[in-house]
């Protein structure tokens, strides 16, 4: 009986060891699988693009990559390297992700991370210039192009409190230009002309154009014998003073063998013959006076004379329609089409006032802004794209604007850009060879944008908030006020 019982313990204590060793065995299997599962999600979920997995909630959008990069990059067709230039834990994030954005949208493009405090002489082979942490440097085969910290952050300074603050991020634009650049076998040259009191270009223009990976060089034609042959085009920008008859004939030579221009003029009381002779060759002269806008719609500031023109459909104001920003054109001449030119010139006006437009002829004697006897009846053009046809392999582009108040920094910030973007497209459309892919990427804004207002919705919403809101308040309030005494 003992000997049976014994038996009995024994077997159930093996049967009992068994059916635990079979359910460990279970649990681990089980476990390995799932360990398995974690690690092959993991590997997957780190190869979809970071636009699907890091959403861009930043108001501006900051590391959101736009259409034109995505467009841009579809065509890159060389193997280009950006070097992120940080030290490990100090990385900006906004930078980052932005590259990770480039690095996930082309097979051409590969970002790597160098530490300056591991790799201290890394930065010596591109620049002698010591670099800020989170710079950037852009690189395809023997070019290259360094992107400071500083340039992909826009500033400006309060002077009443001596302070600077950060308005705008350039990520994007900066990095996109950079690759451009080190992908281009040749940069076009646009020439300033020079000698009869131009325009100086502000710092804003300039860094827009080299944005554009635009050589700027200055010319003057007194001492040069012809325009450059490596001229992309040429900039006129408002001359005080006349060109000289030699002058404009070279301009002309130039233009009716295929070149490009830009060209901005201003009101002026000094005749300037030769300086019209370029134009006049190409189908325009400007009008007598100043354009002054008849409707409220259509200018700014309650100065009728701050133009806000519309902006009519061209290959130079797609992008400015597409943003829905306007267009500031201060103390502007009307541009008028001759009534005989060429069959082999089109004109495309670009910037129109509206049919109430009128242009004051005597401004020296202007006493308020009505139209009176002798002033020129509208509407005009304020801005003209001008080609020609020389041959199957030419063709001549000229974009004229009758004010150079279009490139002034404080009018451009009144219309929250829309300036700066117009003439930019405008210097890529002449520089430009229809060839080529160019793409232009605007800073993003941490700032809240001016609203504009034409002087009709300023009026609009001055009555509504002093008088019909304020009003609406009263009748209801005496209504109520009525019913209630009633009862």
């Amino acid at each position: 009986m003992k000997l049976n019982m014994k038996f009995n313990k024994e077997k159930i204590f093996k049967n009992d060891g068994k059916k635990k060793l079979k359910n460990g065995s279970y649990s681990v299997i089980l476990s390995l699988i799932v360990i398995a599962a974690v690690i092959i999600i993991n590997l997957i979920v780190s190869e979809i693009p970071s636009q699907y997995t890091q959403i861009d909630l930043s108001a501006a959008k900051l590391y959101t990559v736009s259409d034109d990069t995505k467009e841009y990059l579809n065509t890159l067709d060389q193997d280009v390297t950006i070097y992120y230039i940080a030290q490990s834990g100090q990385e900006d994030d906004t930078i980052d992700k932005l590259l990770t954005r480039y690095d996930d949208l082309s097979k051409h493009i590969k970002v790597e991370k160098k530490d300056p405090v591991l790799h201290p002489k890394f930065t010596s082979q591109y620049t002698d210039q010591e670099l800020a942490d989170n710079s950037v440097i852009v690189v395809c085969g023997e070019k290259s192009k360094v992107i400071d910290n500083g340039q992909m952050y826009e500033s400006e300074v309060n002077y009443q409190t001596y302070s600077s603050s950060i308005t705008a991020f350039d990520g994007e634009g900066q990095v996109t230009s950079a690759i451009e650049y080190v992908t281009s076998d040749d940069l076009p040259v646009l020439y300033t002309l020079e000698g009869h009191g131009e325009l100086e270009l502000s710092t804003t223009v300039t860094d827009a154009i080299a944005k554009q990976n635009v050589e700027v060089k200055t010319l003057n034609l007194m001492t040069e014998e012809n325009v450059p042959e490596d001229a992309e085009g040429i900039m006129i920008a408002a001359p005080a003073s006349d060109l000289s008859e030699e002058e404009a004939d070279k301009v002309i030579d130039y233009l009716e063998n295929g070149g490009n221009a830009i060209i901005f003029s201003d009101y002026s009381e000094t005749d300037m013959p030769n300086f019209q002779k370029v134009l006049e060759n190409y189908g325009v002269k400007t009008v007598d006076g100043v354009v002054l806008e008849g409707n409220s719609k259509n200018y700014g500031y309650q100065m009728p004379y701050y133009l806000l023109p519309n902006v009519n459909e061209s290959d130079v104001t797609e992008d400015v329609i597409d943003s829905g920003k306007y267009v500031m054109v201060p103390i502007a001449q009307g541009i008028e089409k001759l009534d005989q030119v060429r069959d082999t010139l089109t004109l495309t006006p670009i910037l129109t006032t509206s049919d109430k437009a009128y242009s004051k002829t005597d401004i020296q004697n202007m006493e308020n802004y009505e139209k009176a006897d002798g002033d020129i009846e509208g509407p005009f053009d304020v801005g003209m794209y001008i080609t020609e046809s020389i041959d199957d392999d030419k063709e001549t582009k000229i974009i004229y604007y009758s004010s150079s108040s279009i490139l002034n920094d404080n009018v451009n910030q009144m219309v929250s850009g829309g300036n700066l973007e117009l003439v930019t497209e405008s210097i890529a459309a002449v520089c430009k060879s229809g060839d080529e892919t160019s793409v232009s990427i605007q800073s993003k804004s941490l700032q809240t944008d001016y609203l504009t207002l034409t002087n009709y919705n300023a009026s609009f919403w001055m009555i509504m908030s002093i008088i019909i809101l304020p009003g609406l308040c009263l009748v209801c309030g005496l209504v109520i006020w009525l019913k209630r005494r009633k009862q």
